[in-house]
């Protein structure tokens, strides 16, 4: 087939995939109750229709699903590096110490901020959402059960600590990724994200704070004293289990390569429950890939504590790798080209760019699956309309990290939400109206587009008059 006898898909032809792909996965998940894997793959076939329509065969087809896949293949490797950690962590008795400690120095009343704060340094310090949520993330959670907070609130906590790391860290796949993407120094990325970030920052943990003195009175702290119990019941507790968790952030934080890390802080997981659990050396090393068990009779704590390992992410690998096909099938026939040639005609100014931008992220991840892809469709879809306004490529790579990064555990099928999802033990669902800081932070982001705050200009020349002449200050380009 010649290359020039192919073309790029109409509006009603990407109205169809797009409309398709919302009605399967509707119909699949919540009128039959299909898994959301096989609502994916349907989805490929929708794709591929369009596809041949317009003048691919299926080899060039195959051949974009697959590059879709490769792409997000390091995400792969992560989510099965992180099921072994939080595996061995917990029959390591490192993540029950986590709790135990917790509940024993943590007030209930400011619980929520903790959390918030907790989970905000560890992924700073790690540069890993996924990372921090199976460790901090899940002691937190059941530190939280323990106080009687409602769980997707304290998901929402944790997840919202957990991406701001992930978004501001410089040792982020997904931090450093967006700079190289936007073609923007590394170091002016995270300085651009943090006019917008930590104002979010602040307000959500005002909003955590305040939240969780309503349930200052709540707290059931006979049944946190019950989980202290069960904990060195059935665990060894002491501050050398915490051995392991320091040692993997100091790696991280020296920029140590993230998968190997992981992976080695597994391996000193199944060290400890072998030298202070109890564990035989078969059974520690087995964890990694099959996961903890636990019979302690206290329901919440069996839920909490009998996960991880590689078999535990299995149907979360399956689904990303579905959800990452059909991003690559959408990149290959020419539905995102398409769209960005539409969204350029209606981004003339700082504000619709923004949008813009936002609105590309969750496409990507929405029709995507996974963080890697919003982050490509966000910011190659949409970078042009920034160098033809002549706004500096800092606002796009701020813009893209909200709309990409941050929209990812929102979407129950792309790789972050599945995870906090499974890890946390709480659907996305139930915790999306929680997370706090991301919402806050997508919206100051919009805000600065609309009223030209923080929107630096390569070129005097394309500086808005309202924004030249505003107090009659000089406008700091730079």
């Amino acid at each position: 087939m010649r290359e020039d006898s192919k073309r790029l898909p109409t509006i009603p032809e990407i109205l169809f995939v797009l409309i398709g792909f919302t009605l399967i996965m509707y119909l699949f998940i919540v009128e039959f109750g299909i898994s959301i894997q096989l609502a994916l793959l349907t989805t490929w076939g929708v794709i591929m229709v369009v596809g041949l329509k317009i003048g691919y065969n299926y080899k060039q087809m195959q051949d974009g699903l697959l590059k879709g896949i490769n792409d997000g293949l390091e995400a792969v490797l992560i989510l099965i590096s992180v099921g072994a950690l939080i595996g061995t962590w917990i029959a390591g008795g490192i993540v029950p110490s986590i709790i135990y400690y917790g509940l024993s120095v943590i007030n209930p009343s400011i619980f929520l901020l903790a959390a918030f704060i907790i989970c905000t340094v560890t992924s700073i310090a790690t540069g890993t959402s996924f990372g921090s949520a199976g460790t901090a993330g899940i002691a937190m959670m059941g530190i939280g059960a323990s106080f009687g907070f409602p769980l997707p609130l304290v998901a929402g906590a944790v997840i919202s600590g957990c991406y701001v790391g992930d978004k501001l860290s410089p040792l982020s796949d997904t931090t450093v990724m967006t700079a190289s993407l936007s073609k923007v120094d590394l170091i002016e990325h995270i300085k651009s994200m943090l006019t917008a970030s930590a104002p979010a920052w602040f307000i959500s943990a005002l909003l955590f704070l305040v939240v969780g003195f309503f349930y200052r009175g709540d707290g059931d702290m006979s049944s946190a004293t019950q989980t202290m119990a069960s904990l060195e019941q059935y665990f060894n507790v002491g501050w050398y289990m915490l051995i392991p968790a320091f040692l993997v952030i100091a790696l991280l934080a020296m920029k140590k390569p993230s998968i190997p890390v992981i992976l080695f802080g597994s391996v000193l997981g199944a060290m400890w429950a072998f030298l202070f659990q109890g564990k035989s050396v078969l059974d520690s090393v087995n964890i990694m890939y099959t996961g903890n068990a636990i019979e302690s009779g206290v329901p919440f704590i069996d839920n909490l504590l009998n996960r991880g390992g590689i078999v535990f992410m299995l149907d979360v690998i399956v689904l990303i790798i579905f959800a990452l096909g059909v991003g690559g099938l959408m990149e290959r026939i020419g539905i995102l080209r398409a769209i960005g040639h539409y969204l350029a005609k209606w981004a003339t100014n700082a504000g619709n760019a923004t949008l813009a931008t936002l609105i590309s992220g969750f496409f990507g991840n929405f029709f995507g699956g996974a963080a890697y892809v919003s982050l490509i469709t966000a910011s190659k879809i949409t970078e042009d309309n920034y160098d033809r306004l002549q706004i500096d490529r800092r606002v796009l790579s701020r813009n893209t990290e909200a709309g990409g990064t941050l929209t990812t555990p929102m979407v129950p099928w792309s790789d972050g939400g599945v995870f906090m999802a499974t890890a946390l033990g709480v659907s996305t669902l139930s915790y999306l109206p929680f997370l706090w800081f991301n919402f806050i932070a997508i919206i100051i982001c919009l805000i600065y587009g609309y009223r030209n705050k923080f929107i630096w200009y390569t070129d005097p020349a394309a500086v808005p008059a309202e924004k030249r002449t505003m107090s009659g200050k000089k406008l700091n380009l730079s």
